[in-house]
């Protein structure tokens, strides 16, 4: 593990990119395509970085299995299908991403990637979208258990070489600051996203994306 490098991992949905019309959209396809009444949007947007399979089952738990797989095989078509037609305007970066990306890849010691609980096409349809090359490793959903187990920190931790207290973990649900907490890095939370941030137990909380460099200088300082 190497003391010099630092990573900085970003969930997607609900941080880096306003993706709340997209998961309600999609969500309601898939509940009218099995005959079921869509949940309220509240509680669709509560369970936004679950992997889908657990996502389906906290949104329809009286449901069958086959009728859960229907759910999630109906979002992935709706999802897909509206993202093909919309393009980088399906979810739109939230004010500031790009400025923020580009500042910190500029830093040669940071490096940069995304744990989130989208499918590896979902993440880099979105990546190929808006133009961002800079994430050196993609954590996604296809290939870990569904946050908040540690899996996708540890294994982007190792994937770098970056040891834990140079690692931080970004988010806007309990779901990535739990997950961060659980793989014991630091985490930071955003309040724009799906979950109320003062609640989220984080060990920082910005209210900009202009704030994170300053503050993983003080982070990191010395």
């Amino acid at each position: 593990m190497s003391a010099d490098l630092r990573l900085i991992l970003f969930d997607v949905d609900g941080t880096l990119v306003d993706s709340q019309g997209a998961i309600t959209g999609a969500m309601d396809e898939a509940f009218q395509g099995v005959g079921l009444e869509t949940p309220p949007r509240e509680m669709i947007l509560s369970i936004v970085g679950l992997s889908l399979p657990l996502a389906m089952q906290e949104l329809a738990p009286e449901q069958d299995a086959a009728t859960l797989e229907a759910l999630v095989e109906g979002y992935k078509s709706s999802y897909m299908l509206a993202r093909e037609a919309a393009g980088a305007a399906h979810s739109p970066l939230y004010p500031g991403t790009q400025e923020m990306l580009a500042e910190l890849n500029e830093v040669p010691e940071y490096l940069l990637g995304v744990a989130t609980g989208k499918s590896q096409r979902g993440v880099d349809a979105l990546i190929a979208a808006h133009g961002l090359n800079c994430f050196v490793t993609r954590q996604v959903a296809d290939h870990h258990p569904s946050k908040p187990h540690p899996s996708m920190v540890l294994t982007a931790m190792a994937e770098t070489g970056v040891e834990r207290a140079s690692t931080v973990m970004i988010g806007d649900t309990r779901f990535d600051i739990e997950m961060g907490r659980a793989a014991g890095v630091t985490t930071i939370a955003v309040p724009w996203g799906y979950h109320p941030a003062e609640t989220l137990g984080a060990d920082y909380l910005i209210r900009d994306f202009a704030e994170l460099r300053p503050l993983l200088a003080e982070i990191w300082k010395g």
